[in-house]
């Protein structure tokens, strides 16, 4: 007894079929209905050549075709591959060749970039197009190639070994993939049962799902987020509907959970939660269904849950702990914020620690600060990056493998972990990782720039935003809308520094390395 994320899916189809499994916008399918057009795409797929194991990008705003796409690839033991719809052309190449996709599912709006650059990635093959006609000639329209598809199954037995892929940001600040094992996957993130024990059996799944209620859960983030598409499983695997908005907007999720009677909503922290409450205040709306609103990937500040809590007095505001290799790992306790003090408390089936520089477990109680670490079912690597994954995937001298978060912390007496960042000079902003290397880099190739240092600053809406320091070659002058123009030639939006601070002299250590202090420092004397 394996638990593999399609053969769950098909036994729901079979068992509660005519339930709603989706929605977006005007569009809905039923358990039955997503299982025949995933099933067509899995054949066409077949037919075109993919092989299991091989990959399957998926480059789209929320929708049907987005969860078609996925269970497809993963219906043929292939690997659907999460893609950034912000990313440029630069950033597309690196990823279309590190995933080393087959074959592309693209909407239409990124016509022009994915014909800049798919002819570059040596292994993709076939394209895909949704949302109407595509100036790409050897694209096949997403409705055709349902149609040359059959909804029936008929595929070859699967595995709690079949690999599943997120891409999240990378050390350089080009994106990683995170690899799990279905089965891991599937148990890191609740184990069909967010709220306990996970199931024993995939059959306890169905039958749980079989005499659940009807509930409806909304997803706020993007798909191309691994936070989204987990809660995705994790409400099928509660026999539930899945609602989506195509794109976020703070308005728009609001008439939607007014609409579809949404009960519970997952968010990714300020960026979108300080949005939602601007707009909730400013209009009258149904929400009486909402209990739950979970955040998770991004801070959530005091200010702005106490906000929405004022506003939902009825519901639930809950901050968890996780991350993209890690899985569902901790929920905030009572009073934790930035503010405050992040402190979390482990779920009970979590074998959570916090390391010492030798990779042991410091003494809960000690105050000891070390690297939170988790093992068990986790990820087991990244794709293309052995590098990467011997640093964050060790083993003990016990010979218990860990993964390494990056997050530094201590933890108690009665195990509460108390986070205090990120071990690394990684900056959040709305939910986005953002690595200083890759914008120095860029800012350092303008012909202008001598040297840079990016760092981040505190933002009300997004957490943090990016700021660079900049000092200009001897006798030359340059300005920040110059580099502005620069960054976003090569940079997605988020990732372009929002302010700048020119200095004559930078400050770095003995060593060459960047002073991030002193630069946050120069950053926010200069706003002042």
């Amino acid at each position: 007894m394996e638990f593999n994320h399609a053969d769950l899916f098909e036994g729901l189809a079979d068992a509660i079929g005519d339930r709603t499994a989706v929605i977006c916008g005007p569009d809905r399918r039923t358990y039955a209905e997503l299982d025949a057009e995933s099933n067509r795409l899995a054949h066409y797929l077949i037919d075109l050549g993919i092989q299991p194991g091989q990959h399957v990008g998926i480059h789209l705003y929320n929708g049907i075709p987005y969860i078609a796409g996925m269970l497809a690839a993963l219906k043929i033991r292939a690997v659907p591959i999460n893609v950034n719809y912000r990313y440029v052309e630069a950033e597309l190449l690196y990823l279309y060749r590190d995933s080393d996709i087959r074959a592309l599912i693209y909407d239409v709006e990124f016509d022009a970039r994915v014909a800049a650059v798919a002819g570059q990635a040596p292994l993709l093959e076939h394209l895909i197009s949704v949302g109407g006609p595509s100036a790409i000639g050897s694209a096949v329209p997403y409705e055709t190639a349902l149609e040359r598809g059959k909804p029936e199954r008929g595929f070859p037995p699967r595995s709690g070994q079949d690999v599943y892929i997120i891409y999240t940001g990378g050390t350089t600040g080009m994106p990683k993939g995170a690899m799990w094992h279905v089965e891991d996957l599937f148990m890191g993130f609740g184990g069909g049962n967010p709220y306990g024990e996970p199931r024993a059996t995939p059959q306890e799944v169905i039958d749980a799902a079989v005499g659940s209620g009807p509930m409806v859960m909304m997803p706020v983030a993007p798909l191309m987020h691994g936070a989204a598409q987990m809660a995705t499983f994790i409400a099928w695997w509660m026999g539930g509907t899945v609602a989506y908005v195509p794109k976020f907007d703070a308005t728009e999720v609001w008439r939607a959970a007014e609409r579809e009677r949404v009960n519970t909503m997952n968010i990714t922290g300020d960026a979108m939660a300080r949005p939602m409450a601007e707009a909730l205040a400013k209009s009258s709306y149904d929400v009486s269904s909402l209990f739950v609103i979970s955040s998770t990937g991004a801070i959530l500040s005091g200010a702005v849950r106490d906000r929405l809590q004022e506003l939902l007095p009825n519901a639930m505001i809950l901050d968890n702990f996780g991350s993209t290799e890690s899985g569902y790992t901790a929920s905030g306790v009572a009073g934790s914020s930035p503010e405050k003090g992040l402190r979390y408390q482990p779920n009970s089936v979590v074998n959570l620690a916090v390391l010492d520089e030798k990779g042991r477990p410091v003494e809960p109680g000690s105050g000891q600060l070390g690297t939170v670490a988790r093992s068990g079912r986790v990820a087991f690597g990244y794709y293309n990056d052995p590098g990467k994954t011997a640093r964050t995937f060790v083993t003990d001298e016990q010979g218990t493998r860990w993964l390494l978060t990056g997050d530094l912390a201590s933890i108690d007496a009665d195990g509460t972990v108390n986070v205090f960042g990120r071990g690394s000079q990684c900056i959040n902003t709305g939910g986005e990782k953002v690595f200083p290397e890759e914008i120095e880099a860029v800012l350092k190739g303008h012909p202008s720039v001598f040297d840079a240092v990016v760092t981040g600053v505190p933002d009300e809406r997004w957490g943090n935003r990016v700021a660079a320091v900049v000092e200009p070659r001897p006798g030359v002058e340059v300005t920040a809308e110059e580099l502005d123009a620069h960054c976003r030639s090569s940079l997605s939006g988020y990732k372009v520094p929002r302010s700048y601070a020119f200095v004559a002299e930078m400050v770095r250590s003995p060593a060459g390395k960047a002073d991030y202090r002193w630069a946050r420092e120069i950053v926010e004397a200069g706003e002042a």
